[in-house]
């Protein structure tokens, strides 16, 4: 759950820093604590991470949520509307949070049943 919580804040991480100018001193701290944690933790499943990182669906994840937010700003852009305001930004970290986590934990899903894995909690 770390992982997925921590990736969503970060897909988020722009409007996070629109609405409140101090959110970096936030953001660095989790990014640390998230270091540390993948450091401990998460030790065990470094061949994993690693095989994720290097997977070509991974880059295309990263790629998608880039496209994603400049195709949103296009069409709001196109439609006039400008995100200005505190609640705007909320909504759209929101939205561009909810994407992250869900296409995260898609190309996990694939990356398990590519190794052969079962993730924790489900049957085999």
């Amino acid at each position: 759950m770390w992982f997925f919580t921590f990736e969503g804040v970060m897909g988020a991480a722009f409007d996070f820093l629109k609405v409140w100018d101090r959110a970096w001193m936030v953001l660095l701290a989790l990014g640390l604590l998230n270091f540390a944690v993948g450091l401990t933790v998460m030790g065990r499943r470094k061949k994993l991470m690693k095989a994720m990182l290097k997977d070509r669906r991974a880059r295309k994840v990263l790629f998608a949520l880039i496209g994603a937010r400049i195709a949103l700003h296009l069409v709001l852009g196109a439609a006039g509307v400008v995100v200005e305001s505190a609640a705007a930004h909320l909504v759209l970290g929101l939205v561009m949070s909810a994407a992250t986590v869900t296409l995260i934990w898609f190309d996990q899903r694939i990356a398990f049943r590519t190794l052969g894995l079962t993730p924790s909690g489900t049957a085999a």
